[in-house]
């Protein structure tokens, strides 16, 4: 059913008027080294975080003070592991659902454009407070829309938790900063994904991260040129 759902879905896309869709070159490429799997607390303190360095997304957008966010990721046979840690003043978020509105409040996130000859891509957001947004996006030319994952469930859901430092993890708590951590099984990407990643392996991606303390704030790794669906503006991500 997937796979004809996916058939259907690159068929649709090519028969529109207009549907070239030319990848821009990115910046910057981002070696993602190969790790075993291991538990997800929230605090990013298992050893195999150890075998990345950081890299320092850029806050492209400033309202308030300026604050850093860094990021790592790891893979496995099974999915790929994210750590992101965030500098905060407040924490800025109220929703208690999945698969809320998200991203109109404090939350980080990522995006993996796996196939460039489909413009469909992963977009996967956690909120300070835990709570998670998954959709596959099919980006049209700009218009886009999220369509939620069938059957999340089981080895088919993302593992994910938080972290919060210097306070309280409640909304409009005066914080120093938080960290999530999360874990996105390549099950949950089909049918854009139909084998693990291999040494060589090349997908496009970008992180971001949303701040509302003081107006917003955002912050990347690849720039972008309009809002954070810039999909031709993602980076390179190299699995090793």
């Amino acid at each position: 059913m997937k796979a004809i759902y996916y058939l259907g879905l690159c068929i649709l896309l090519f028969l529109l008027p207009g549907h070239a869709w030319s990848a821009s070159t990115p910046d910057s490429v981002w070696a993602v080294k190969k790790t075993t799997d291991f538990e997800i607390t929230g605090k990013g303190t298992a050893a195999n975080w150890s075998q990345t360095n950081w890299v320092n997304l850029t806050q492209q957008r400033v309202a308030g003070p300026k604050m850093t966010t860094r990021a790592k990721v790891l893979y496995t046979e099974k999915g790929m592991y994210f750590l992101m840690e965030s500098e905060d003043r407040k924490l800025t978020a109220a929703l208690t659902e999945d698969f809320a509105d998200l991203y109109n409040e404090d939350v980080v996130e990522v995006f993996l454009w796996t196939d460039e000859s489909i413009p469909v891509y992963l977009e996967y957001e956690l909120s300070p407070l835990n709570y998670e947004l998954l959709i596959m996006v099919p980006n049209l030319q700009g218009k886009f829309y999220g369509w939620r994952p069938w059957h999340y469930e089981g080895a088919n859901r993302v593992q994910h938790a938080t972290g919060v430092q210097g306070g309280k993890k409640k909304s409009q708590a005066t914080i120093s900063g938080w960290t999530a951590e999360f874990f996105i099984p390549y099950s949950v990407m089909k049918p854009i994904v139909q084998v693990p990643p291999t040494p060589g392996t090349r997908w496009r991606g970008n992180l971001y991260r949303i701040d509302y303390d003081q107006g917003v704030s955002t912050w990347t790794w690849q720039k972008t040129r309009t809002n954070f669906h810039d999909y031709q503006s993602f980076g390179t991500l190299v699995f090793e």
